[in-house]
């Protein structure tokens, strides 16, 4: 009886065993994959960043879309976000934006239809309160 509990703990212990080596390959390949691809967008940031020209339509890190003015010193660039409005950033803080995207020609939006029905009743105003105004929020 003692014999076949030392059996069954050694081939419990032999199965566990056989698949460690399975499991760390698939982590380390995991590891190594997610390291490749890292470096790989960094670097293709980096060289996007150091061909930025006057002129080029760039992105910035905060969503804002705008035109390159002029390249100041090596990290400093000017950028117009509107008519008359230059901002100066930093260097890395602005991507290129794709030919296609900076022409504007992608597909367009299908209007939404618009509710035939004009009511004024106080009940439907309220359901459709502006979310921005904190007064119409019930909090």
């Amino acid at each position: 009886m003692g014999n076949n509990a030392f059996i069954l703990a050694a081939a419990a212990k032999s199965s566990g065993a056989s698949l460690l080596p399975i499991i760390l390959i698939v982590v380390l390949f995991m590891i190594v994959y997610m390291t490749m691809t890292r470096r790989r967008r960094a670097n293709q940031a980096q060289q996007m960043q150091n061909t930025v020209v006057p002129g080029a339509r760039v992105r910035t890190t905060s969503g804002m879309y705008g035109t390159v003015t002029s390249v100041e010193d090596s990290d400093d660039v000017m950028v117009e976000v509107a008519p008359g409005v230059n901002i100066r950033m930093m260097r890395r803080a602005v991507v290129p934006v794709p030919q296609d995207a900076a022409s504007g020609t992608g597909p367009v939006p299908e209007p939404s239809p618009e509710p035939t029905t004009e009511s004024t009743s106080d009940d439907e105003h309220e359901s459709r309160a502006d979310d921005w105004n904190p007064q119409d929020r019930n909090i």
